[in-house]
């Protein structure tokens, strides 16, 4: 594949009755807005057939990528290593659980005309959403803290879908650590200290699953680890590592 105008990054973990219906409803709408376009798929582990069955969708689509590796890394790795194999000029990151209404990507792209990076927000008054009271109390709690902690000015940092300037991020994603719950909240950070231009877009949602105490424990660590590379030891600033570890063990299905 030459040129490419947009990458679609989709981490999947354990999502086998979804990935196929997923990657059918990008492709449906990816091909209104333009014929250059890739999938790249990160299975991230999963134990369920999400592999088998996008593989089974790449085999009549030959614009699908595979990544897939054998131990579950987290989101934020899964979306990292795909960015890493992307080839186009926007790229794209969505969740793979049909969540969130694909039909609003077009209005992205065009608002990436005077933005480095678009993201869906919940908060946006245009926005339809569906969300259990109490994940919706947790979420506004956590975005609070992220404003605390880290000072990105944002209402909503966690919504499963993001289109940025591949070149305004080659240099930042390489910068992330967190692997799993917090990614979006460090990606947004980093981008707020190198001065990127973010702009929020409505967004159609509908959740049914609670956050798990467990999730949000880990996702307030992940928060702190961020504050604390963010603010006491700079380490957003430093050279970036060439070696990119992840490739250890990654197979990559054409």
């Amino acid at each position: 594949m030459s040129q490419v105008e947009l990458s679609f990054v989709v981490p999947a973990y354990n999502e086998e009755n979804f990935i196929e219906g997923t990657l059918g409803t990008i492709d449906t709408v990816a091909m209104k807005k333009c014929s250059s376009y890739e999938i790249v798929v990160v299975n991230d582990g999963s134990a369920d057939k999400t592999l088998v069955n996008a593989r089974k969708y790449a085999v009549k689509n030959n614009h699908v990528k595979i990544i897939s590796y054998s131990k579950n890394l987290g989101k934020g790795h899964a979306v990292k290593t795909g960015f890493m194999n992307t080839k186009g000029n926007v790229v794209f990151f969505t969740d793979s659980d049909m969540e969130i209404d694909l039909e609003k990507i077009h209005d992205y792209v065009n608002a990436l005309k005077k933005a480095d990076i678009v993201i869906a927000s919940k908060k946006h008054k245009q926005s339809y959403v569906e969300v259990p009271l109490s994940r919706r109390i947790l979420s506004e709690c956590f975005n609070a803290l992220v404003r605390i902690f880290t000072g990105v000015p944002l209402k909503d940092t966690q919504s499963g879908l993001k289109a940025m300037k591949k070149s305004a991020f080659i240099n930042i994603i390489p910068r992330l650590a967190v692997k799993r719950y917090a990614f979006d909240v460090e990606l947004l950070a980093v981008a707020n200290l190198y001065g990127l231009k973010v702009v929020e877009m409505p967004v159609d949602i509908k959740l049914e699953a609670k956050f798990k105490p467990t999730e949000m424990w880990h996702m307030f660590m992940d928060l702190l680890g961020i504050a604390y590379r963010l603010r006491i030891i700079h380490w957003y600033q430093r050279p970036v590592q060439t070696k990119n570890g992840f490739k250890k063990h990654v197979s990559i299905y054409p």
